[in-house]
Parts: C-alpha cells; sequence; structure tokens
C-alpha cells in the first residue's frame, strides 16, 4: 500500500468556497456496493435510500471560534488556533509563524489579553496560557472560525450559520463535522416521521483531520488522537437496530471513527467518554457502520483512504471520478456522497 494509491487530479474550481444556496440543495452522489452502480440526486433523496427502523448516527460537535489573530511585541502579525484544553488553564495550541510560540513569548491580543507559549509539545503544537483573560473571553471577544485551509477568504457572517450543523451542541472542535451541514431540521423531522432513528455523538474534531500523509506507506502515518462521548441510549440503539437486521448509517468520517473505535469485535458499542487515534484503512474490516454519507475528501488524505477502505479502493475512485466530470462541489462545503 502506498500513499500514491490514493491520489487524484482535482480542479481548483470545484473547491467550495462558500455552501449551497439552503442546506438541502446539495447534491448527493449515490454508489451501490453490491452492483458498482452510481446515481445521481440532491440532498432529499436519502429520504428515499433510507427504511423504517434504520438507525443515523450524526456528531453533534460544535466549532470553537478558535482562531486568534494578534500581534507581537515588534508589532507584526501573529495567529494562534486553540486545539484543546491542558492542565491548570493551559491550552494545546499551533500557530504561525512559528518562532512567535517560542517558551516566554508572547501575542497580543487586545483588552490586556496575551497568549503566552509555556512549552513545546510535539510537532507543531505548543502549551500555552492566558494573560489577563481566560481563554473563553479571548474567543468571545476576538475569537474567529477556523476555516479550513483551503477556503481561501476570512469567515463572514453566513459562516456563522453555516459552518455549524443545526443540532450542533457542546463546543469543542476546530472543524465542523461537514457531512452533517447538509441536515436541516425538515429534513431530519422526515425521516424520524419515515421511522428512522436519529441518535448522535459527540467527537472533537482537531486540526489533524487536515494533515497531510507525508510517508510512503500510509500504515506508518502517525494518526492525530480525538475525544469523543457515546451516550448510551446511542450504544443501545446501534445494538437494537444490529439486532433487528437494519441498517447503521454513519454521517461522517467521524461518527465512523468513534463506532468503529467503541465497538468489540461482535460489534456492540461501548458507551461513554473514550479517545481513539484509529486510521481505517484498506483491509479494515467494518464492525458497526453498514451505509456511509460523507463529503468529498482530499486526495491523500486519511479521510479519502477511510472512505477507500469503506467504498472499496477502485469504486471510490471511480465514484470521485463522476463526481469531477458531473462538476460536484468538494470538500466541507461541498455537495455528499452516499455509500450503500
Amino acid at each position: 500500500m502506498r500513499v500514491d494509491d490514493f491520489d487524484f487530479e482535482l480542479p481548483q474550481e470545484l473547491i467550495a468556497q462558500t455552501p449551497a444556496p439552503t442546506r438541502r440543495q446539495s447534491r448527493l452522489l449515490t454508489v451501490r456496493r453490491s452492483d458498482g452502480t452510481i446515481g445521481h440526486g440532491d440532498f432529499s433523496a436519502l429520504l428515499e435510500e433510507m427504511t423504517a427502523g434504520d438507525l443515523l448516527v450524526l456528531n453533534s460537535t460544535r466549532v470553537r471560534h478558535a482562531r486568534l489573530l494578534g500581534t507581537r511585541p515588534s508589532g507584526a502579525p501573529a495567529e494562534v488556533l486553540l486545539i484543546h484544553p491542558g492542565a491548570d488553564g493551559t491550552w494545546v495550541a499551533m500557530g504561525k509563524p512559528g518562532h512567535a510560540l517560542r517558551p516566554g513569548k508572547r501575542i497580543i491580543l487586545g483588552d490586556g489579553i496575551e497568549i503566552e507559549t509555556v512549552e513545546v509539545l510535539d510537532g507543531p503544537n505548543r502549551l500555552v496560557r492566558f494573560v489577563g483573560g481566560t481563554a473563553e473571553a479571548a474567543m468571545a471577544q476576538f475569537g474567529r472560525l477556523p476555516l479550513p485551509p483551503y477556503i481561501a477568504r476570512e469567515p463572514d457572517a453566513t459562516d456563522e450559520d453555516r459552518y455549524q450543523t443545526v443540532f450542533a451542541d457542546r463546543e469543542g472542535s476546530v472543524a465542523a463535522p461537514t457531512a452533517g451541514l447538509h441536515f436541516d431540521w425538515p429534513l431530519l423531522s422526515a425521516l424520524e416521521a419515515a421511522g428512522i432513528r436519529v441518535e448522535y455523538l459527540d467527537l472533537e474534531v482537531g486540526p489533524g483531520t487536515f494533515r497531510p500523509v507525508e510517508v510512503e506507506d500510509p500504515r506508518e502515518h502517525p494518526m492525530h488522537p480525538e475525544k469523543f462521548r457515546i451516550p448510551e441510549r446511542l450504544a443501545a440503539a446501534v445494538g437494537d437496530t444490529r439486532a433487528s437486521g437494519k441498517a447503521v448509517w454513519a454521517v461522517g468520517t467521524t461518527v465512523v471513527r468513534s463506532l468503529e473505535a467503541a465497538a468489540d469485535e461482535q460489534g456492540a458499542i461501548r458507551s461513554g467518554e473514550q479517545e481513539t487515534n484509529l486510521l481505517i484503512l484498506p483491509g479494515y474490516r467494518f464492525k458497526t457502520v453498514d451505509r456511509l454519507i460523507t463529503n468529498f475528501h482530499l486526495p491523500r488524505s486519511t479521510l479519502f483512504m477511510l472512505v477507500s477502505a469503506f467504498g472499496g479502493s477502485e469504486l471510490v475512485l471511480r465514484a470521485y471520478q463522476t463526481a469531477i466530470a458531473h462538476r460536484y462541489r468538494f470538500y466541507s462545503y461541498g455537495d455528499a456522497m452516499l455509500i450503500r
């Protein structure tokens, strides 16, 4: 297995810079593993694909306003991205330029609030603390939504709504669970009225979701750990759904990783607070997830590798080539794909 096996050419103009006019106006590419056929529709077609008794699992994490822009004492600009809280009021963070986050150096935000680097951690990560205020106060006053690096603009008022899912709950992520962005409340209500059970988990999406695979053999890629929480009712729902012979639908790669990391060999799910660095590559045996709804991902990424593992490498690559030929929109604000 080589990382080059997961490469493809994507025209830059297909990388969505803004969301569709409404959530359900996204397109849906349907891939059927049973016969290799590929179909086209809009996202509302999901209603026709699911049957009563199926279980739909969504990630309810909320994106933090974790991007903080400030200045160094010299007046030069600097940027910090808060990843997750550390101990004693510290935070694990990333920033640029890197030399602005050496231990003891400070970045000035405003109103007396500064960020001081305490320690250099692994890779680009730093341990920082806030001086003159709390992290929560800094994010409330100065924080911005951390749009992905391939969206070449600053966030605006539209992003405050559309870069969060309608069911976003507990704040904790630096990126949205983007497959969930296509759902609105009328669609969720229609699914429940059709007998579909809808449940939620919470995985804190970290910046590693955008981290490129820099080794030739993807099995050697160090996967970033992410915290997740599975409620008892979701664990029970997975068991009930599997016992009845119905399908477990995962909305997004974050849900796949959470369910599979929490599953035993028989597919039973362990509830509670957990952490995973599970890397899913072709050859992986899925224990819980039967169907996948996902966006279109970057070439050579661990997300594309996971989708290839679920749908089969050849079929998924053909589906991506079909999506490119039909001008589907890619990445966070792009269209969706269903693999069943």
